[in-house]
């Protein structure tokens, strides 16, 4: 087990991966499709706040928590005793066809982040991918349309609906046909390469008025568009996150056509940016709103929200299984009040502080072209050439591997960046360390240049 004196930094003991974790890759490789992606060979075992131990004994500082999942840490003890707790009274009921509390109780407490100026309702699922396809159909009972506008980099899942949206790699739509008719993608505003040379302030409103004078006008009119449904941070597309005035003007454009605007706020909500959505540092309404990651520590949840005149269909139009879990909406309902009674304040503390140690890193290091971000949502974009801004996959690639071997877990996005996105739950002790391993583990990724 890992113990107590273990859990704020890494130890490495063997060459990695070490002789068990040879046996589980080799056990995996067996068994497992081929379709996973592993960045590197971390085999985990067992884990406690932001660190993880494989089954050699070797502990590492989580700064990937599980793909933004693992937001008050691993098996933070006040989620473990409501899972536990909930275990014991009710594992399942389907609240598809009957009531239990857990499900108004969780609700209550989303709703109560959304703009007080609207009521709000909720649906539950168990993944992202299952609020965006819920989102798509919604907007669409709603308004009575059928087109749907989404942006270049963004993901919004593998399931062949929000596959429809998502456009971040041509991998993830290879060979599987025919999708989502009714979709248009645009460009998302990217200040690191805007044509225009915008900054980070004022890129994106050439895309506005594309989107007015071009796709209203030649593609399709507005009065056709259902919903235009857009990342407040790009994820998978490079930890971008949008110019406030663009999220402002997507909601005037919706506003003036009655078009559905849905923020997808599946890895940047939850208080990672350091308020609980993203778009809230915009100060706008989204007629529906997603979330799912770091809303439940671990455990499969999922919510759209949607404004009370939106979410207006009727019984049986949409259902579910296992969305609602009460077992899942129990380590909900802790995360909720871990993150809120001081986890989105030591996102945004501990993410300023990051930044004031790591902004000048393009002046420190030739292969980082740019350092961006909110909170504890962090991109490092790798570049081989600052001048021309030419990707490096393979030195990004080559960076993460590098700090893998030293004990610390990021993963790659979009084509060149790295995402920072640790538990919400680390300290400054906890920051230097990383800090310290990435500038070990760029400077060795230099010497390749």
């Amino acid at each position: 087990m890992i113990t107590a004196t273990e859990t704020k930094l890494p130890k490495i003991k063997t060459a990695l991966p070490g002789p068990k974790a040879k046996e589980v890759i080799a056990y995996d490789a067996k068994y497992m499709s081929p379709s996973l992606t592993r960045d590197y060979p971390l085999v985990a075992e067992r884990a406690s706040g932001a660190i993880v131990e494989d089954p050699d004994g070797n502990t590492f500082l989580d700064f990937a928590a599980g793909i933004a999942v693992c937001s008050t840490g691993h098996c933070h003890p006040q989620v473990v005793a409501a899972i536990q707790k909930q275990a014991a009274e009710m594992i399942h009921i389907a609240g598809t066809d009957f009531y239990h509390r857990h499900m108004p109780e969780f609700a209550e407490k989303l709703v109560s982040t959304m703009p007080k100026s609207e009521k709000w309702k909720v649906f539950f699922g168990n993944s992202g991918t299952e609020a965006v396809e819920g989102a798509i159909k919604l907007a669409r009972y709603h308004t009575k349309r059928d087109k749907l506008i989404a942006f270049y980099g963004c993901f919004h899942g593998r399931t062949l609906g929000s596959l429809s949206l998502t456009a971040s790699k041509s991998t993830q739509r290879k060979y599987f046909g025919t999708l989502l008719g009714g979709v248009e993608h645009i460009p998302y505003p990217y200040a690191y390469r805007c044509a225009l040379g915008h900054s980070k302030e004022t890129c994106g409103g050439e895309i506005i008025e594309m989107l007015e004078q071009q796709i209203f006008k030649r593609l399709f009119a507005p009065e056709e568009v259902a919903a235009i449904i857009v990342e407040p941070v790009q994820g998978e597309g490079g930890f971008i996150p949008a110019p406030l005035f663009f999220l402002q003007e997507l909601q005037r454009i919706c506003n003036k056509h009655g078009i559905m605007l849905i923020m997808d706020e599946v890895q940047a909500g939850m208080g990672r940016t350091g308020k609980w959505w993203a778009c809230d540092h915009a100060g706008i309404t989204p007629d529906i709103l997603l979330t799912a990651k770091g809303i439940a520590s671990g455990m499969p949840v999922a919510a759209f929200i949607a404004k009370e005149s939106v979410m207006n269909w009727k019984i049986g139009s949409h259902g579910t299984t296992y969305g609602g879990n009460p077992v899942c909406l129990a380590a909900a309902s802790a995360t909720f009040d871990l993150i809120e009674g001081g986890l989105m304040a030591n996102a945004e503390k501990v993410g300023s502080y990051m930044f004031s140690k790591i902004s000048d890193w393009p002046n420190r290091f030739k292969i980082v072209g740019d350092v961006r971000g909110k909170g504890l949502m962090i991109g490092v974009e790798i570049v081989r050439d600052q001048r021309t801004k030419e990707r490096a996959g393979d030195l990004r690639d080559a960076v993460v591997d590098n700090a893998f071997h030293r004990g610390l877990l990021t993963l790659g996005s979009g084509e060149n960046s790295i995402r920072v996105s640790p538990p919400l739950i680390i300290d400054e002790e906890q920051a230097d360390c990383a800090i310290r391993i990435m500038e070990e583990s760029i400077r060795e990724a230099e010497k390749k240049v």
